[in-house]
């Protein structure tokens, strides 16, 4: 069985990261767009921790999956004759 193509953690987290440290300092002085971007990390927060979960469940059914960074390396890897570096 092919692995199940998953985003990588580190996509949740850098969203994250830039919501979090950046754009809210950004939008403090408008209360409705910070509650949006509350809303929004919120909601980040909730698929990390179903992806979490789904990754467990795939563990327990000895499913594998793959961490994808980009769709770019998946097109890359399938096309005949193309290098590992994609343009």
């Amino acid at each position: 069985m092919e692995p199940i193509p998953l985003p990588s953690p580190i996509h949740y987290e850098l969203l994250l990261q830039l919501l979090e440290r950046q754009t809210l300092y950004a939008v403090n002085q408008n209360p409705s767009a910070r509650e949006q971007v509350q809303q929004l990390i919120v909601t980040l927060r909730k698929a990390q921790s179903q992806q979490k979960q789904l990754e467990s469940k795939f563990q327990r059914e000895n499913i594998p999956i793959e961490h994808r960074w980009s769709l770019n390396e998946v097109a890359a890897a399938k096309t005949p004759g193309n290098s590992a570096h994609p343009e």
